[in-house]
């Protein structure tokens, strides 16, 4: 038994003629006559009641006609789920994002938009270091990557979404947070201890850090690690050191700690949509096209 044997028997059995069934289908009457044959003897059950003045359905017809339509309905829909994930248009999509991006609003905007176009796509969010990121790409385990700069392997390709300029996150009584409303130079820095990320988190953060203390002659005593950003400001707040984190952080208000411009050269960072090289799934293909059409520059 195939498909054209059902939708065969679907036209007769609502028409319930076999002629005018034949040209509901295209074709001529006799082979429609055989495959109705062919079908019957197959199931070995009689579908219809013939006469020379009518046709009618028999009672294992009537029974068979119900199934036969949900075979067909579930043929497609199963088609037009094949069709859709060949669109992205459905199944589900893992993305690796670093903790600091969903902070800058472009980024929940441009997720939001990708659920209102693919409603279907079930987008399975993950949260870990740009290490991490990078690393899951490369395992396949992952399709898509929202991360700070970090080295790629050769097989990942990136697109920067925007950059955003680093602020100095200070405690709220220290001297330096009076009178720099306007900003400062890292080395105003150089004396204090920092709380931040550890180096083995894979923070494309550590290296930027290192690299503008650098240029301004000191090497930055990281006196507290912290693998969260919260938590760094929250050490902050407590009087463990100064940090320096993207301006984006500036939303979370946290009594006791101010957040002042850095006006060094060099002194932002951005944020990158990373993928694997080559045929991207469709899915992934749609996310990354949509996210950098739609991306809003902060």
């Amino acid at each position: 038994m195939d498909l054209r044997h059902l939708r065969y028997f679907i036209a007769v059995a609502e028409e319930l003629h076999f002629g005018r069934a034949a040209q509901v289908l295209g074709i001529s009457q006799p082979p429609l006559s055989q495959q109705i044959q062919a079908l019957e003897e197959e199931l070995g059950a009689r579908l219809f009641e013939r006469t020379n003045r009518r046709v009618a359905l028999s009672e294992a017809g009537r029974l068979f006609l119900d199934e036969a339509r949900q075979v067909l309905a579930q043929v497609d829909k199963a088609a037009d789920v094949a069709r859709r994930a060949q669109l992205g248009e459905l199944g589900e999509m893992k993305i690796g994002f670093t903790s600091s991006a969903p902070f800058n609003s472009s980024i929940p905007q441009a997720i939001f938009a990708f659920r209102q176009a693919f409603p279907a796509v079930h987008l399975n969010l993950l949260e870990m270091s740009s290490r991490d990121v990078a690393e899951a790409l490369v395992e396949e385990s992952i399709e898509i990557g929202v991360m700070r700069p970090f080295p790629l392997a050769d097989s990942l390709v990136a697109v920067e979404l925007f950059r955003e300029p680093l602020v100095a996150v200070i405690q709220a009584e220290h001297p330096l947070a009076e009178g720099s409303e306007s900003g400062l130079y890292i080395g105003a820095l150089a004396d204090e201890p920092f709380v931040f990320f550890p180096r083995s988190y894979g923070s494309g953060l550590y290296a930027q850090l290192l690299s503008l203390a650098r240029q301004a002659g000191f090497s930055p005593h990281i006196a507290q690690e912290a693998g969260e950003a919260m938590t760094i400001i929250g050490l902050v707040s407590a009087g463990l050191g100064v940090s320096v984190l993207p301006a984006s952080f500036q939303h979370m208000r946290i009594k006791g700690v101010v957040y002042r411009p850095l006006l060094d050269a060099d002194s932002s960072t951005a944020v990158w949509l990373v993928q694997r090289k080559g045929n991207p799934s469709p899915m992934a293909k749609a996310f990354a096209e949509l996210v950098t059409r739609k991306m809003v520059k902060p």
